[in-house]
């Protein structure tokens, strides 16, 4: 297993990443960045995403990702990456880089402010604020459980 170069997301975090999601993820290309073996994005895909984009660099990860993928039946709606690109053309968003990468979400969140994508959920420490906007990306919820919160953010009106 990958260990602490993944960021696992807890089942109750999950779950209420969903219920806020609602009906607004059916028919969505969902981008799963950091995936590890590709939970957040895999359920996004059994509550209605017509496709998923997997974004993952660990290779132990990867093989995870792509056995999960198999045993799911999900490949055909699936395209498993290395590295986030502007080519991925995405509505909804999720980054949860490894615990050592902290540095990873203001480069993440800024390469995805220059896209078309709409929300983007970054998954982070409690205790680890994010900030406020991205380029025309503001934050405009986040969501506490425990250890671990949601930060929201939704592209600015007007630019």
């Amino acid at each position: 297993m990958p260990g602490l170069a993944v960021r696992p997301t807890p089942d109750r975090l999950r779950e209420a990443l969903f219920n806020v999601l609602g009906p607004r993820i059916a028919g969505t290309v969902f981008l799963d960045c950091y995936a590890g073996g590709g939970s957040v994005g895999i359920e996004a895909l059994s509550r209605g995403a017509a496709r998923a984009i997997f974004v993952e660099r660990n290779r132990a990860a990867l093989e995870v990702l792509r056995e999960n993928l198999r045993s799911l039946g999900l490949e055909d709606k699936a395209t498993v990456a290395r590295a986030l690109s502007k080519e991925h053309s995405t509505d909804i968003a999720f980054i949860d880089p490894p615990y050592a990468l902290e540095g990873e979400y203001r480069s993440a969140l800024e390469q995805l402010a220059d896209t078309r994508c709409e929300l983007i959920i970054a998954q982070h420490a409690t205790r680890f604020a994010l900030e406020a906007a991205y380029g025309r990306l503001r934050k405009t919820r986040v969501l506490r459980q425990g250890d671990n919160s949601l930060s929201f953010f939704e592209s600015s009106a007007g630019e």
